[in-house]
This record gives structure tokens, C-alpha cells and sequence, in this order.
């Protein structure tokens, strides 16, 4: 028997078949049934996983979740998330992707609902699980590169959007479904920042979605500093596009490539990398990739609240709420941003 619990998971799209399902086999969750608006969806899935079944409507597998104790993975767009935490049985345990709402107003009201039913929940804020971004606070904590004080996420690639239809004519975009990742991280890494400066553009070839190329500086307290920038339209060969994170310590630099943004969903390998007191680089053995690896990450530490082994997990909703406020003061800065002064006086 499983030491997990049962997992059900809402919704059958790409994220779902490429990251979520794949890391449960390798974890070895059980996935126990799947709904999907989309039936034929939910059931060419479910064909593939041993003792699945896929639901004809969504009220039959939440019953069955809760006749099983089971974990709920709702794996939505925002705009449908408020309407299924209302569904789901008082005091699931939930499991909800990212972003929390589309705004941090709708990031509250989902907080509220939460604590109206009861619902222990986290967002899969996955890349804290990566398996290179637990070595890399492994290297942090043991004191490897010194005091950190400098991060550096950078991504130029090609991300192929159409992959995620519901995004079109939305009013926000990168940030809130990309760049959010890493700005989850920062505050992971740093704590909460003090400031935020913010801006963001679309691309004319990719007129039906909002901005899909930002830069987010985050300054924190000691003088500790996060930038974040992100290109996704590089159509060039590959020999300069980029997926790293670094992080600039007192003693030394750790650098991480994210492999899944350079070739997406397939993409390459991560890795991780350290040089200490001016030595020379050296490598981190890493024991799989940000995709599919790190969603088992998320899904077993709320299996651990679940089962009582732990009171508190990272990412639960009212963390996920800062989350979803600095996203907010990202957004206000580049809507508002600093004007420079007109002409001198003549």
C-alpha cells in the first residue's frame, strides 16, 4: 500500500501531462482519477495510469476524493479557481497551480474562501522543489559562497505561448504566469523586498497577448538585490539564448541553468555550479530537472500536512498571497513608472 494518499486532479491540459503526472509515477503517488471539461482528454490520461478512472463530471470526483481522503490537484486557469475551491469538500487538503487569481485582489478573496471552508491549500510554487534549487539552499545554508547578496535570474528563449490558448487577450501575462516563479524564489532566498522597480512590454509579432518580455528589480533589506529579465520571442539558433539564475555571495557564485525554458516542454538538462574563495568551478550532482521533478516536490509536502507530519509547508495560500502582492507592485510600477524631466529651460 502507498504511503501516500490518493490524489485527484481537475483538469487534463498540457501542464497536467507533461509535469504533474510524470512526477507522480516517479514519486510513486498514486493518481487515483482525473476530470477534465474535456472528457476524452481526462480519459486518454487516465488510460495510462493504473487504477485511474476518469470522472464524467466534476461533483462525482470530489466525492469519491473525499470518500478516499484524497489530496485534490487543481490544475486551472486563475479565473477558475475561486469557483472550485467553493466545490470541493470543507477541510480538502488542495493543491492549486499557479498564479493565486489574476490579481492580488482575487489572490484575497481565495485567501478568504480558504479559511471560510477550512481548506489546508498550496500553490504549486514548484521551482522552490527543483532539484537544483534545493541543492542550491543546501550550498546557501551550509555558507559555501559566504553572506548571498546578488541574484540574477535571466531567460531568452522561444516559449511557445499557443501551448496555453486561455492567455490570449488576457491583461496580464508574463509576469503573472512566468516571471512569478522567480519572483516566488526571491522571496524564498531573500525574504521580502523593500522596493520594486518594474517594466514590461508585448512583442508586435504576438499581438493577442499582453507583455511577454519584463525586467523586476527587487531591493532588499542589508542591500541584498534581485533582477529579474525574461525575453521569450529569441528565434536565433541556440548558441546564445539562456535559461540561469545566479547568485553572487561574499565568498563566491552559484549559478543554475534551467534547462526546461531552452527547448519547452522537452528542454535540456539543469545543473548547478559553484566557485568558492576565487577556486575553480565545480559541479553539483543533481537528482532530476525543474520538469517534471519538482511537482512532486509540492505534492509531498502537502501530502506530509495531510498526513500530520508537519504543521506548516512553504507555499501554502497565505504565502502564496505575498507571492501574489509582489506581482501586484510589479504590475503597478510598469504601468506607472518614472517619467524623465522635459527639456532644460530655454
Amino acid at each position: 500500500m502507498s504511503e501516500f494518499r490518493p490524489v485527484f486532479v481537475i483538469g487534463a491540459g498540457a501542464i497536467v501531462r507533461d509535469a504533474h503526472l510524470p512526477a507522480y509515477r516517479l514519486a510513486g503517488i498514486p493518481v487515483a482519477g482525473l476530470f477534465d471539461l474535456d472528457r476524452g482528454r481526462a480519459e486518454a490520461l487516465a488510460a495510462a495510469i493504473p487504477g485511474a478512472t476518469a470522472f464524467p463530471n466534476r461533483d462525482d470526483l470530489l466525492a469519491a476524493a473525499r470518500t478516499a481522503g484524497g489530496i485534490i490537484d487543481v490544475a486551472l486557469p486563475p479565473g477558475a479557481l475561486a469557483e472550485t475551491l467553493r466545490a470541493v469538500p470543507e477541510g480538502s487538503f488542495v493543491l492549486a497551480q499557479k498564479p493565486f487569481g489574476s490579481t492580488l485582489a482575487e489572490a484575497t478573496s481565495l485567501l478568504e474562501v480558504g479559511k471560510r471552508r477550512r481548506i489546508r491549500g498550496a500553490v504549486n510554487f514548484q521551482l522552490r522543489h527543483a532539484p537544483a534549487i534545493v541543492s542550491l539552499r543546501e550550498l546557501l545554508r551550509s555558507g559555501s559562497i559566504g553572506e548571498p547578496i546578488d541574484l540574477e535570474v535571466r531567460v531568452v528563449c522561444r516559449m511557445p505561448w499557443s501551448t496555453w490558448p486561455f492567455l490570449l487577450d488576457r491583461p496580464r501575462m508574463e509576469i503573472l504566469v512566468h516571471s512569478i516563479h522567480y519572483l516566488d524564489l526571491a522571496r524564498a532566498l531573500f525574504g521580502e523586498p523593500e522596493r520594486v522597480w518594474c517594466g514590461a512590454a508585448g512583442d508586435p509579432r504576438e499581438p493577442r497577448l499582453a507583455e511577454t518580455r519584463s525586467t523586476s528589480i527587487l531591493a532588499f533589506p542589508h542591500g541584498k538585490r534581485a533582477v529579474i529579465t525574461t525575453y521569450h520571442h529569441h528565434e536565433a539558433p541556440s548558441r546564445h539564448d539562456a535559461s540561469h539564475l545566479r547568485i553572487e555571495g561574499t565568498r563566491g557564485t552559484a549559478i543554475v541553468r534551467l534547462g526546461v525554458n531552452l527547448d519547452y516542454p522537452v528542454g535540456r538538462g539543469d545543473a548547478l555550479e559553484v566557485s568558492s574563495d576565487g577556486g575553480p568551478w565545480r559541479e553539483i550532482p543533481l537528482a532530476g530537472n525543474w520538469f517534471p521533478h519538482a511537482f512532486a516536490g509540492s505534492m509531498i509536502a502537502l501530502q506530509d500536512l495531510a498526513r500530520g507530519r508537519r504543521d506548516a509547508i512553504e507555499s501554502e495560500f497565505t504565502d502564496a498571497w505575498r507571492t501574489m502582492a509582489l506581482v501586484e507592485t510589479c504590475y503597478t510600477s510598469a504601468a506607472r513608472g518614472e517619467r524623465p524631466p522635459g527639456p532644460p529651460p530655454s
